[in-house]
């Protein structure tokens, strides 16, 4: 830890740089996009036809430690960039231990989805394999395993789904290939190919065959039945596959019988076995394949005979992917280096097409071992005359991870694609090829791993499976420091202890901890049990811990109708600034516990169930589904008398038009609980916040839900109006407790008066998309990482200032505590800005405004860069600036521990990677 202090005019901050936190992200193993669904052969598109915007699907990440991270791509849906791209919505934890090597999407029910859809989490299933024998099949919507099913023939080595989303082909250990259907929802085996003397390493399917249909029996009646009978069969019918095998060959298997048609042998050194790490399919029948040798060979599926092979890699080829369109192919493996091969024209008489596949372009963008290269959008390997047509003027993306922890994105267009203008989605350059363009590197956050406890100075890090807790030491006295000049003390440089550790007995990887202010309470919960710790402290410093046992007994009490199977796990904890409550949101049922712990033992004081309810949609928006609302023209009315399509208004600060309001009769009833039916699909709440005097609770699903509950009346208060996207951070102000700050990924923020129910006038200038946004507004949505958090600076133990956060800021105040109050600080993985709050409530539009805009920038009234203050003075956001912190990297967690202390947990890549074995190095020149 480096205690940093940057001063200006203002405001002095300490920084302490925690690079101690032994926190340890986790490799990729594994990367999969969802794939398409097939056209239909014998109808048309239910769509009209025409340009069709290109939208993102979800990107699941797989990690070394079992987790799977869900990525969302965070512009809108009519955008084709956006700087922040994919963002984790949410994290799902492994079973402990496991990893996850192989991972494969399909569809739920692809004959709902037309063929220019793009699959959402409601549509989609995932299946993972981690080197086990085991094959788990994830629930998207709660986050854990939702079934697993033994392969029968050991472990598995790869996984993959055919086109059609109706198969998955294991690989296994004992030389077979298997079949499992998943036809309707379901997980069954269906049948097992021949065995042969070697391991399964890749595994790919061939492209579909149209199902050719019988004229002649349609035409003998011309009634319906045949019709119908069509429409139960399906469009496309898989012929074959190829496997990669541990014995120095690729072999291709008949479906329909399991048996291996052709074996194709791949190059050996010295008698020694080559390993084939990777196989593909093209539309045409090409197959691909990358071996141990750094060979990328090219094959005639009908043939079964080589066309090309390059030595494009100095070890192991591990990775391969398709671009969208089938005339590009990327390899990366041990040596990192990222090889395109492209489909060029020639004179050549030995080719029939006058195409051939060329190595046109290498990049090393990763710093070791690369295990996963994945595109977007999907290659489906379908014949010439059902192509896809995607999009020319968007660059594809294609993904690469690997052992150093962050999933690296490029756009990937063609040379040939530059003839017209080519949109950069990544906004990383002007430039949209692979071979010029600029990458971009997605850092590896912690989630809810760390944790701070202000009162105790105390810094919490989950693992996997147990916790590691810190105490940040205070700087001595100033008397103490003065014997420095004396030559006898060396300077203060910080310090910290560990004051305790624990390895805990979980059945999956924790998913979330939380440490109460004074530090008296530590709970931690995985998928399926959530625990409580009560900690105290000797004269010496010396931590004892004690579970409280009952629990998970009070929490197993606390859920309705509860079964065997029903998780007693939470995804979300939050203490109470007093540290005498704790709210809880389990896991599976999404309810929310308020426990006292004020007593002898925890007791419960409430449960929601708000966010299992099924709301009300109006057109594209959910309101409020209570029994009754008060619109802005005073009457009141419920859902049946709003037309659809219609959305209720939030009425402004200063306008003439009223909030929505709750009536008493809604306000003052306890049964929240009855008043609308279970949603289908249950929400996870994903994030927890409480104001800091205790009355307010704030809490969201990854379903865009977000409610505010009265803690002191322990009641529901209201539903805020859906976003765009999920809430990635919030928090209440310190200095006005009713005021909520919301952070979305896409690096956009909104404010959100509780006690009035409206959003603040004021608070435009943070919205984008108001023509008075700030320029900070406008910087944020450029930076290329999302926010990760906000935070404010504690108020000053002595200040007795009860102004409002809303109201302006006169020149003559001169307390200094209020301005160091009147700002927040919003971080990401790689950045830390300044957010002044000193707000003038008057319009930013007008004369006086802009004047004064312009007088502020001629006096140089900018914003420190390390966390400094704002010069005095009325201001509004549209004509604050601020600099961009950027040396702290990469930021795993910012908070203040007390006014004028901040603490920067990082974790830089080089420490990370001092962990792994050596990369591969080869030297170039010389022999040495």
């Amino acid at each position: 830890m480096f205690p940093d202090k940057r001063k200006d005019s203002s405001v002095a901050l300490a920084v302490h740089r925690c690079r101690f936190v032994d926190y340890a992200p986790s490799a990729i193993t594994a990367l999969a996009f969802p794939p398409l669904p097939l056209p239909s052969v014998k109808r048309k598109s239910r769509k009209a036809s025409g340009k069709q915007p290109l939208r993102y699907g979800t990107l699941a990440i797989g990690h070394a430690n079992g987790n799977i991270d869900l990525c969302e791509w965070a512009g809108s849906e009519q955008g084709t960039q956006c700087s922040q791209a994919w963002v984790i919505r949410k994290t799902m934890p492994g079973p402990y231990p496991s990893k996850v090597d192989s991972m494969a999407f399909v569809i739920r029910h692809p004959d709902d989805l037309d063929t220019d859809d793009v699959p959402s989490i409601s549509d989609l299933r995932l299946f993972s394999s981690g080197g086990g024998s085991e094959l788990l099949e994830w629930n998207l919507e709660r986050s854990c395993v939702k079934r697993t099913i033994s392969s029968q023939g050991g472990a598995i080595w790869c996984v993959a789904a055919n086109p059609a989303s109706t198969f998955l082909a294991l690989g296994c250990e004992d030389g077979t290939v298997r079949l499992l259907s998943v036809v309707n929802d379901t997980l069954t085996h269906y049948r097992r190919f021949d065995r042969v003397k070697c391991r399964m390493l890749s595994i790919a399917w061939g492209p579909p065959v149209p199902r050719q249909t019988q004229p002649n029996s349609r035409a003998v009646d011309g009634s319906s039945d045949s019709d119908s009978d069509d429409e139960d069969e399906d469009d496309w019918n898989d012929s074959w596959l190829v496997t990669g095998c541990s014995d120095s060959s690729l072999r291709k298997w008949d479906i329909r019988s399991g048996r291996a048609l052709e074996r194709m042998a791949v190059d050996k050194i010295r008698g020694e076995r080559t390993l084939v790490w990777t196989v593909a399919v093209l539309g045409d029948g090409t197959i691909i394949s990358g071996d141990s040798l750094g060979h990328v060979k090219f094959w005639d599926s009908r043939t079964c005979t080589q066309l090309h092979s390059f030595q494009a890699h100095n070890a192991d080829v591990l990775a391969l992917s398709i671009n969208p369109e089938g005339k590009a192919v990327y390899t990366s493996g041990v040596d990192q280096k990222t090889v395109q091969f492209s489909l060029v024209r020639t004179n050549s008489s030995t080719s029939s097409t006058g195409l051939r596949w060329a190595q046109s372009t290498s990049r090393r963008m990763h710093s070791h071992d690369v295990r996963a290269l994945v595109s977007w959008p999907p290659y489906t390997p379908l014949p010439p005359n059902y192509k896809r047509i995607y999009p020319l003027d968007v660059a594809p993306i294609l993904a690469s991870g690997g052992l150093d922890m962050s999933v690296v994105l490029s756009p990937a267009a063609l040379p040939e694609s530059t003839i017209t203008k080519v949109i950069n989605p990544l906004a990383t350059s002007t430039e949209a090829t692979f071979g010029d363009a600029y990458h971009r590197r997605m850092a590896y956050t912690t989630g809810n791993s760390i944790h701070i406890s202000r009162n105790r100075r105390l810094v919490l890090c989950l693992r996997e499976a147990g916790l590691t807790v810190w105490r940040i030491l205070k700087k001595p006295a100033e008397d103490e420091e003065a014997d420095e000049s004396d030559g006898g003390v060396e300077p203060w440089s910080g310090g910290w202890e560990k004051v305790l550790e624990m390895d805990l007995n979980v059945t999956s990887n924790l998913a979330v901890g939380e440490i109460s202010e004074d530090g008296r309470w530590l709970a931690v919960s995985d998928m399926y049990e959530a625990k409580l710790f009560s900690l105290h402290t000797d004269d010496q410093g010396q931590f004892s811990v004690k579970r409280v046992k009952d629990f998970p007994v009070l929490i197993h009490s606390s859920i309705p109708n509860i079964t065997s199977i029903t998780s007693l796990g939470a995804v979300a904890l939050r203490f109470t600034p007093d540290s005498s409550k704790l709210v809880l949101s389990t896991a599976q049922t999404s309810y929310i516990l308020i426990f006292d712990l004020t007593g002898d033992k925890p007791r419960l004081i409430r449960r929601f169930e708000h966010h299992r309810l099924k709301e009300t949609v109006i057109g594209d928006r959910v309101v409020k589904s209570l029994k009754q609302m008060k619109l802005p023209n005073g009457t009141l009315t419920n859902g049946k008398d709003v037309h659809e399509g219609e959305d209720v208004e939030m009425g402004d600060a200063e306008g003439d038009e009223s909030p929505i309001e709750e009536t008493s009769e809604a306000e003052d009833s306890d049964d929240d609980d009855d008043k609308n039916p279970i949603a289908d699909i249950i929400p996870t709440v994903l994030r927890i916040t409480i104001s800091p005097d205790g009355q307010w609770l704030a809490t969201s699903d990854d379903q865009r839900h977000t409610h505010i509950f009265n803690l002191d009346s322990i009641s529901h208060h209201s539903l805020l109006p859906t976003f765009p996207l999920p809430v990635s951070s919030f928090i209440f102000s310190p200095i006005n407790p009713n005021i909520l700050f919301l952070a979305f990924p896409d690096n956009t923020l909104q404010v959100y008066d509780v006690e009035a129910r409206q959003f603040p006038v004021w608070s435009k200038d943070l919205s984008l998309s108001s023509p008075s946004a700030s320029p900070i507004a406008k910087r944020l949505a450029g930076l290329h990482d999302s926010i990760l958090g906000i935070c404010f600076p504690p108020p000053a133990p002595m200040s007795t200032s009860t102004s409002s956060l809303l109201t302006a800021t006169s020149k003559k105040e001169s307390g200094a505590e209020a301005d160091k109050s009147r700002y927040a600080l919003l971080w990401g993985a790689n950045w830390l800005l300044k957010l002044p709050l000193g707000l003038s409530t008057t319009g930013s539009n007008s004369k006086t405004s802009k004047k004064r805009r312009r007088a502020q920038a001629q006096q140089g009234g900018e914003l420190d860069a390390h966390g400094g203050g704002v010069a005095p003075g009325e201001e509004s956001l549209a004509s604050a600036s601020s600099k961009l912190v950027t040396h702290y990297r990469p930021i795993l967690h910012v908070d203040f521990l007390s006014d004028g202390e901040l603490v920067v947990v990082e974790r830089p890549l080089v420490d990370v990677l001092s962990t792994l074995p050596p990369a591969y190095f080869k030297h170039k020149y010389g022999t040495s």
